[in-house]
């Protein structure tokens, strides 16, 4: 994927499920018009989710994921069934696709309760219709279709558009904080951390937020802040930094002028501002050997100074002045039982999509476990937290409770 691509956390997750041999790989192909999965007669032939960014007409950028069958039988079964579970926590729109031959199985109305539980919209696709002699009226979300001949694919995709619309009020990053002409500085450090060549993606899709506003991005180093805010002429109207110079930005940031990070604007873009914010108090509570979850949503090289697996271990351990144990789980990894952990910090979620970090944040709140992230963590604990969150009057309101 190219740096002009979507990135894949902002795409429609579409999940395609259903027992083995229902089609599920077929029906993938046909709506794609791509051989993406494997198809064949053999039962188990998607071993794991297969996944793939592509556009597809009339969504747009979507993330295709086609799973294993949910009759898997054996221990390897069972552990390519829990593989394809773990999608649902992702999927935004589901597909569930059966053999018209034999109807709706066990299995299928599982897969159905599942849907309705996470509260995911969904399609039921009656598939290999050419084989069926009269197939009987379909309801409201049923849909009979034969991935062999194309019989209805277009239908099939026209519903799994309609169920993925937009909601009507567009989520921004940044863009309904400032105004046309605003200017943004950005403080971006430029370290041994640092990808080569290119920004982050939090960073990236902040400076894409400001210029659809028609705001300037001015992006800077840390230590050229100060010089900068000096020279501009004009009072930005907020200063966004990364989270690992908090303390030097806000320092050289003026009062009058609104301060934030990457981290606090990605909690409030994907998850629950106002429940990571409250969370970051959890450390106070921290006691000699409680466990701590550090978890992120994706996988890179770490570094010797990695922010998630050495700073942040460090920082908590001289903030509390506790002896604390860590965890540290990264990817599509996130323990299903968080009743060991005291307090969770999350990274700011960029790479995975919203409904994924939804998911973990209502996880932890069903454990009754504290969950922030980074960000807000780092400036909870340089005692800005509260300055950090000005632009966000009813956090910076709950705060002061």
């Amino acid at each position: 994927m190219s740096l002009n691509d979507t990135p894949s956390a902002e795409r429609v997750h579409i999940g395609f499920f259903g027992k083995r041999n229902a089609g599920k790989s077929s029906v993938v192909n046909a709506v794609t018009g791509q051989n993406i999965a494997i198809v064949s007669e053999v039962k188990g032939t998607t071993t794991d989710p297969v996944y793939k960014a592509m556009e597809l007409l009339p969504m747009g950028p979507v993330m295709i994921i086609d799973t294993p069958g949910m009759d898997d039988i054996g221990e390897l079964g069972a552990l390519r069934m829990k593989k394809g579970l773990q999608v649902l926590n992702k999927t935004d729109v589901a597909v569930l696709v059966v053999d018209a031959r034999l109807g709706k199985t066990k299995e299928d109305h599982e897969l159905i309760e599942i849907f309705e539980k996470k509260k995911i919209r969904y399609i039921t696709v009656f598939n290999k219709s050419d084989l069926c002699a009269a197939p009987v009226a379909a309801a409201k979300d049923e849909l009979w279709v034969s991935a062999k001949t194309g019989e209805n694919i277009t239908a099939l995709k026209e519903k799994i558009a309609s169920l993925a619309a937009p909601e009507e009020t567009k989520r921004r990053l940044v863009a309904d904080l400032i105004s046309p002409s605003d200017f943004v500085v950005l403080v971006v450090p430029i370290d041994r951390s640092a990808p080569k060549g290119r920004l982050i993606l939090p960073q990236q899709q902040t400076i894409r937020d400001i210029l659809e506003a028609d705001a300037a991005a001015i992006v800077v180093k840390e230590y050229e802040l100060r010089d900068t805010l000096k020279n501009l002429g004009k009072k930005p109207k907020i200063v966004i930094t990364d989270s690992q110079v908090f303390a030097r930005v806000s320092a050289d940031t003026p009062k009058d002028i609104l301060l934030t990070s990457f981290s606090i604007l990605f909690a409030r873009y994907k998850g629950k501002l106002e429940t990571a914010a409250a969370g970051a108090k959890a450390i106070e509570q921290l006691k000699d050997g409680d466990a701590v979850l550090i978890a992120e949503g994706c996988t890179h090289h770490r570094q010797c100074e990695d922010i998630g697996t050495v700073k942040l271990p460090r920082w908590l351990k001289q903030h509390t002045g506790r002896d604390l144990k860590f965890e540290f789980t990264s990817g599509t990894e996130f323990p299903e039982d968080l009743s060991r952990f005291k307090m969770i910090v999350h990274c700011g979620g960029c790479m995975i999509n919203e409904r994924e970090m939804k998911y973990r944040i209502q996880c932890a709140q069903d454990q009754n476990v504290p969950i922030t992230n980074y960000g807000i963590l780092i400036a909870y604990m340089q005692g800005i937290l509260k300055r950090s969150v000005e632009a966000f009057p009813s956090v910076a309101l709950a705060l002061e409770e």
